[in-house]
């Protein structure tokens, strides 16, 4: 198991990894083809499906990762919950076509409407796909999981570039993000094939105990995930600012692309060993997990510090001004990577409710504190506005992992990681560096954290042997001792998080 959780995350972050060379790549070819004004459309429609999506997938995502993991034979919950990922889908494309049009006036944009209505059609089709890839995590095949993400990314790319040269336009872009859906959700069922007709003797009392906190909770998290930008438009902000602020917003991208990588396989883990009788190896892993999600901190830092020379380089020099917005909103990506963390922990520790009281208050209190921000401070404001609620709401989870676990970052942990941050933000503002330069400068100053924190003592002998192990598989040998098996599992979900 324990070789196998290694593994299998790493081909996961490996597979999810592929977001950021193709959504880079993904993001300066539309920026360059469709000017600010479009690829503010397309954004603004991106996400409004993007929110439903997550509204229908969320809604049962998280359960079913636990409800497989929990059950001696998956078919039957794979089967159920196969059923309800795609009523709900086609449900809310119906609604979506509906709604486009009145949801384009409200946004001052007409032709919103039109891309709405096609977009609708990606709905249930990523809908069967994420359920099969949600039963692939619990059933612990992290490669097939894998294989699914690469599947998905590499066909969106590929699809964009072909249909915008094509001459497609924004139309082209989204009919390429609803074929990525169906080759990804051919990937998945190849895998992973839950039955689709007859009865299964499921309790569903169960699901519902899991999924309506965790959708309520999803739904507040996803709607304050973009929120920031819908207020933006509806306060007044131009088509041509909204894009510069998304286009900040999809730089973030590195700590979303962890979290999805880690926190599914982090909960699978946890429900597994929970389910073995192994509680103090549960609290070890998530120990870990939160230890050294926290000291990734000093890479936010480095984006902060460099974000001038990133969006030049990645957007185009139409979209320089987005760097502001770039550099306060990578915080707020790692600080959600940590709650998505924390969230991951109180499923497995049998406590759904409490994800849901800790995040229901977020969406309310983000827009009164947007529309004052907004109005003193315009997009600035937003940005600054969206970091102070994440660090917050990464107290509260914190707070809360550990009174249900006992499992809290040690003090030295977070120092460090401040301190050393701070040094690597002060070290990427006196290094200006620009085309392939800015890809050294990068890839050195990055290589020079890990070692700062093994110089300062934050890496034990054990964390060490790990990563011999991973290069060197039989490091560790079968029949070792259970406090090493023990530390061994701990470490190997730490790696997932590093990456």
């Amino acid at each position: 198991m324990r070789r196998q959780m290694v593994d299998g995350s790493l081909r996961i972050l490996i597979a999810e990894g592929l977001i950021l060379p193709t959504g880079l790549i993904t993001a300066a070819f539309l920026t360059r083809h469709l000017g600010p004004s479009k690829y503010g459309l397309f954004t603004l429609a991106s996400i409004v499906v993007l929110w439903i999506e997550f509204f229908v997938t969320s809604a049962f995502s998280r359960a079913a990762i636990k409800l497989i993991g929990d059950a001696e034979d998956w078919r039957a919950w794979g089967g159920t919950l196969v059923r309800f990922y795609f009523l709900a889908g086609v449900l809310a494309a119906v609604l979506l076509w509906l709604g486009s049009g009145e949801l384009g006036r409200l946004l001052g944009e007409p032709a919103m409407a039109g891309y709405l209505r096609l977009f609708a059609l990606d709905i249930p089709i990523f809908s069967l796909a994420t359920a099969h890839r949600d039963i692939l995590v619990g059933m612990r095949r992290y490669r097939e999981r894998a294989l699914a993400s690469a599947v998905r990314w590499i066909a969106r790319l590929v699809l964009i570039v072909v249909l915008i040269w094509a001459g497609l336009s924004v139309r082209g872009a989204i009919w390429a993000m609803i074929g990525a859906s169906i080759l990804d959700f051919a990937a998945a069922r190849f895998y992973a094939r839950p039955p689709l007709w007859g009865r299964f003797p499921v309790r569903l009392q169960r699901l519902w105990d899991y999924a309506l906190p965790l959708f309520l909770s999803g739904v507040a998290m996803r709607l304050f995930d973009k929120l920031d930008l819908f207020v933006l438009k509806v306060r007044g902000a131009s088509a041509a600012t909204v894009g510069l602020y998304g286009a900040a917003q999809n730089l973030t991208v590195v700590p979303a692309l962890i979290g999805t990588a880690f926190a599914p396989v982090l909960l699978s883990a946890l429900t597994h060993t929970m389910r073995d009788g192994e509680q103090d190896l549960a609290r070890e892993v998530a120990q870990d997990a939160v230890k050294f999600t926290i000291l990734l901190l000093p890479f936010a830092a480095l984006i902060a510090g460099s974000s001038p020379a990133i969006a030049t380089l990645v957007l185009g020099q139409a979209f320089a001004p987005a760097a502001p917005f770039l550099a306060i909103l990578i915080f707020a990506g790692f600080a959600r990577l940590m709650v998505s963390v924390s969230l991951s922990i109180l499923i497995a520790a049998e406590r759904p409710g409490w994800v849901l009281w800790l995040t229901a208050p977020v969406v309310p209190l983000a827009v009164a504190a947007y529309v004052a921000a907004i109005l003193y401070g315009g997009a600035r404001g937003a940005a600054l506005t969206t970091t102070t609620l994440s660090v917050l709401l990464t107290i509260f989870s914190l707070i809360a992992v550990y009174l249900a676990w006992k499992v809290r970052p040690s003090a030295a942990s977070m120092a460090r990681a401040a301190l050393i941050s701070a040094i690597v933000y002060a070290a990427a503002l006196a290094w200006p560096a620009t085309g392939i330069m800015l890809l050294i400068k990068l890839a050195v100053i990055g290589a020079i954290v890990p070692v700062v924190y093994f110089l300062s003592g934050e890496f034990g002998r054990g964390e060490i042997a790990m990563l011999c192990s991973l290069v060197r598989p039989n490091r560790f040998p079968t029949d070792e001792k259970p406090s090493a098996a023990r530390k061994t599992v701990g470490i190997g979900a730490i790696e997932r998080v590093r990456g």
